[in-house]
């Protein structure tokens, strides 16, 4: 990278940006780039090679969905040789098929990137998600009508797969990568799935780049300090199920009553899974994230209400939940 006054202060200040997330010098491992081959990995790339020489290691995940995904990884390895950096492509063990293949991928990323990670040692791992990024998602749950939690957005630092995944670039706009990454004279490719119009965020993306008004730091700005809100509530929820939860094999009671109607939810939620966890209850699908409206009105007035093969009442104040029995048949 070039050494002039403005890359010196974009290392200074991706420096500062990741220390906020994982201080590298009370750490000595290594750190683990997530690299595609796009301009905002490979700037990643460019800042850390300048800000951390000798402590990054870079793996390029090459799904098997895109013929031209090869040549992609064997071009972030030509560049990682120059720069002196080691580098690895993650391929699945079995070809991603069906539906859902944007998820299938994103985990089968991630599973790749955490087992490589904890494979050299690495203390974390990062990925270039951006400002742009984060308002993008911010717009796509809003619209589809997300709580606290999907309002947050991507996390700054969070565990995925079991390995600490890094986000140091929330506070960079795409158009400063591109331009790093072009005055450092990298190569890289932009992956045409960024403007397929079949994808939600494309539409976004489309949206953002025609309406400057609308505030991309902005939103990633609110985003960010709904993150903050969001954990804080969760330390609230973990003190209040230690204090109020009462957990007997696969029923759990909790004295929730009394709180409002947000912690409720979140304790509610917890619990559905602690009894589907003990009892082994697999059907209907369940996720932390899904929608108990109508099982909390039901407690609040006292009635009893069934969701995901639990059953909750009510009875002096103090929520119930336990598997719901079978259904009768004939």
């Amino acid at each position: 990278m070039a050494t002039d006054a403005t890359a010196v202060d974009q290392i200074a200040r991706f420096a500062a940006d990741l220390t906020i997330l994982h201080d590298p010098s009370s750490d000595p491992s290594p750190l683990l780039l997530a690299v595609s081959g796009g301009p905002d990995s490979m700037a990643m790339l460019t800042l850390a090679a300048a800000a951390f020489r000798g402590r990054i290691q870079v793996a390029t995940v090459d799904h098997g969905l895109r013929p031209e995904a090869a040549e992609e990884a064997r071009m972030v390895a030509a560049h990682c040789a120059g720069l002196g950096v080691p580098h690895h492509v993650l391929r699945p063990a079995k070809p991603i098929a069906g539906a859902s293949i944007q998820a299938q991928a994103r985990e089968a990323r991630y599973a790749l990137l955490a087992d490589h990670a904890r494979a050299i040692g690495a203390a974390a791992i990062l990925t270039a998600h951006h400002a742009d990024d984060q308002a993008e998602t911010f717009l796509m749950r809003a619209s589809r009508g997300a709580g606290l939690s999907g309002l947050s957005g991507v996390r700054g630092r969070t565990v995925i797969a079991g390995a600490t995944v890094l986000r140091p670039l929330l506070d960079w706009r795409r158009a400063e990568l591109r331009r790093i990454v072009r005055r450092a004279e990298a190569s890289f490719v932009d992956d045409p799935a960024n403007t397929d119009p079949r994808h939600d965020r494309t539409r976004f993306r489309q949206l953002l780049d025609a309406n400057e008004w609308l505030g991309v730091a902005q939103m990633a700005r609110a985003a960010a300090q709904l993150a903050e809100a969001d954990a804080d509530l969760r330390a609230t929820v973990d003190w209040l199920w230690a204090e109020r939860a009462q957990i007997d094999g696969d029923n759990v009671r909790i004295a929730a009553s009394d709180l409002p109607r947000e912690l409720g939810r979140r304790l509610a939620r917890r619990a559905i899974g602690t009894v589907r966890a003990a009892a082994g209850i697999e059907s209907p699908a369940w996720t932390e994230g899904g929608n108990i409206e109508k099982l909390l009105e039901a407690l609040e007035h006292g009635s009893r209400a069934t969701q995901a093969g639990v059953i909750a009442s009510v009875r002096s104040g103090v929520w119930r939940f336990r598997p719901a029995p079978p259904r009768r048949t004939g």
